[in-house]
């Protein structure tokens, strides 16, 4: 039998999760291993050098560089407020006296005889990295962070915008099929995480942000409709870091597309659940895939823990996504793996599957087009 890996979303009732939580410099660990903890927990603490700011002291007092250090009032590595003044110069008996005054907050880094420029530094900014997921500190990274592993659902979705969030799991709708918009959202869902079906309109996010929504799952969206949430058009890039007020994880991808019975029903049977999901993609090298965690503390009966770092062939039977037209965002099973070469419209000759779609058409693709949705 034909078998390839295809890497695909995860929809996966229970599994085994880790996260490794670090630092962009090093600093102060906060927790020990073997300590449970929640996800709002601060795991790491760091400071980052404030930016730095030039002031060219000679020129602004008319004198020379090397005469600097005689019309310093502040040295090397002293502390400066706001308009204090740094520097004077001596004047003509006295009198006529010029003066710089810091721009900042923040300390003295360097004083040069060379130039006659002055380096100022604002404060360190202050760097707090949380746990995200309720779990398990399994091993701690010296000055850089930690590793976390939890038990429970995990859920990737297409496409997402926003960073980290955690909240509690509610449904707006009660069908997969259903539009999310401004009527199924009011203040209820304040500092929750709200489950759609097949499209979430401008208005339904708009609204849900000014009552305090954390996140909304849904199975898609209109191009046009995140474009003027944002204010900007997106692109292709890395995406997480947006300021929009909430996160979205969408399922299935763009335009109005039903959410998987498989993931609506996963997502329905975790209602009131506390989550932790994550809008951060990544489509180039290095995929990056939004998610929604749930941690579980008891596996249900009929499943297993899996690793969701080892990956899967395809096979017959798998389901999968199509990822590409004519049939993007279709969702079937496959029938079908033949070994022999098939010649495509481009007349190029490919790997082929043939996949059976929910109204029971079944179509030849090539084996790059679908994504396994693991489960």
């Amino acid at each position: 039998m034909a078998h390839a890996y295809t890497p695909g979303l995860k929809v996966l009732e229970y599994t085994t999760v880790t996260k490794q939580r670090r630092l962009p410099l090093p600093g102060e660990i906060l927790v020990s291993e073997g300590e449970k903890i929640p996800g709002e927990k601060v795991v790491a603490r760091t400071n980052l050098p404030g930016n730095v700011q030039t002031q060219n002291v000679a020129g602004l007092l008319g004198i020379l560089p090397d005469e600097i250090e005689e019309s310093m009032l502040k040295k090397i590595s002293d502390t400066i407020k706001k308009d204090e003044v740094i520097a004077q110069s001596k004047g003509f008996f006295g009198l006529f006296k010029s003066q710089v005054k810091s721009p900042i907050n923040g300390a003295i880094e360097s004083i040069s005889k060379i130039t006659g420029q002055v380096i100022l530094r604002e404060p360190p900014i202050p760097v707090e990295v949380i746990a995200y997921i309720d779990g398990e500190v399994i091993e701690i990274l010296k000055n850089e962070g930690v590793v976390l592993r939890t038990n429970g659902s995990f859920i990737q979705g297409i496409f997402g915008i926003g960073g980290e969030t955690i909240g509690a799991l509610t449904m707006a709708i009660a069908k997969p099929d259903e539009i999310l918009d401004e009527k199924n959202i009011d203040k209820a869902f304040n500092n929750k995480i709200i489950i759609g079906g097949s499209i979430v309109t401008y208005d339904a996010l708009v609204k849900a942000r000014d009552v305090g929504v954390k996140g909304i799952v849904v199975g898609g969206i209109e191009d046009q409709t995140l474009k003027k949430f944002m204010g900007y058009d997106i692109g292709v890039a890395i995406t997480g870091a947006e300021n929009v007020g909430l996160t979205l994880v969408v399922t299935e991808g763009f335009g109005k597309m039903n959410m998987a019975e498989r993931t609506f029903s996963l997502l329905k049977s975790l209602c009131d659940k506390r989550a932790s999901i994550n809008g951060a993609t990544q489509i180039r090298a290095g995929v990056m895939r939004p998610e929604v965690i749930v941690p579980l503390e008891i596996a249900p009966s009929s499943k297993k823990t899996v690793d969701i770092s080892t990956g899967t062939g395809l096979d017959i039977g798998m389901s999968v996504r199509i990822i590409r037209e004519p049939y993007f965002g279709l969702i079937g099973t496959v029938v079908n793996l033949p070994v022999e070469l098939a010649m495509i419209e481009t007349e190029a000759k490919v790997r082929v599957l043939e996949v059976e779609l929910a109204d029971k058409r079944t179509v030849t693709l090539p084996r790059a087009n679908v994504e396994i949705i693991e489960e």
